[in-house]
């Protein structure tokens, strides 16, 4: 039997070593094509870092501020201390907010906003005072967390003051004037907005000993701070089934009761 021709040995060799390897010319094009992408990679980064960094385009200028009402803008600004003329993204919010909230108490919250390409936005949110708690000749404001941010020297419209009228024996050691505060701060947070309104005074006798002293001379017997919604609830109907009455008791708001009508 004869063996295998030449060109069959030929053949069988070709299979045996694989396909050809590309020539040295071609993987020299395709390393020049990796080094120019990187490099092109490299100066846009670059670019972008002197863009977001070093160029005078994207730089703080502006520092609008919403939301105040007691406050000023002007206020707002100077407590934020932004440092206008620095790059945009070198600005840190985040100290921005703290320093506001630490500088300017009645601030409840504050939403700093990066706003490209020029601006840093102050969104205000200030604490709303339900309570005021006489001192001297002013008045400090107590919002429905029960903190107090701010001293004023004329009492705000629409925002009761609060009445200490303790003796000797209502107020013992579980229940300290400061405990007594928290839980009339609770009681003016749960007052219907169209009692509120008319609200002159809370006046706290014991922690389940509190009134609400209203325009006009009318009174109401609020009791404890518990059930405080119930209560609301049931002052408005009662108010609205015996409009003309002058004293209302809801200490009790499954058995309320007016007078005085």
């Amino acid at each position: 039997m004869a063996g295998p021709t030449t060109a069959e040995r030929g053949e069988r060799q070709k299979l045996e070593s694989g396909p050809p390897r590309p020539p040295l010319v071609g993987r020299l094009r395709r390393f020049r094509r990796l080094i120019i992408l990187l490099s092109a990679v490299v100066l846009a980064g670059a670019a972008a870092v002197w863009i977001l960094y070093g160029s005078p385009w994207l730089r703080t200028e502006d520092v609008p501020v919403s939301g105040v009402r007691v406050l000023t803008a002007a206020q707002v600004r100077e407590a934020a201390g932004v440092p206008v003329g620095s790059p945009l993204i070198s600005v840190d919010t985040d100290a921005i907010e703290a320093r506001l909230l630490r500088e300017l108490p009645r601030i409840d919250s504050v939403e700093v906003v990066r706003s490209w390409p020029h601006a840093i936005g102050l969104e205000v949110t200030e604490r709303t005072p339900v309570l005021l708690v006489e001192k001297g000749a002013k008045f400090t404001e107590v919002d429905a967390g029960g903190v107090r941010f701010a001293t004023v020297p004329d009492a705000p419209k629409g925002v009761p003051v609060l009445e200490l009228a303790l003796s000797g024996r209502a107020a013992p050691s579980r229940f300290p004037a400061d405990r007594l505060v928290r839980e009339a701060v609770r009681i003016a947070g749960d007052i219907p907005d169209e009692v509120a309104r008319d609200t002159r005074t809370v006046k706290v006798r014991s922690y389940d000993a509190v009134s609400l002293e209203l325009r006009g001379g009318r009174t109401v017997e609020w009791g404890s701070a518990e059930r405080g919604r119930a209560k609301a609830r049931t002052l408005l109907a009662l108010m609205k089934a015996d409009p003309g009455a002058r004293h209302f008791d809801v200490s009790a708001p499954t058995a309320p009761a007016s007078s005085g009508s």
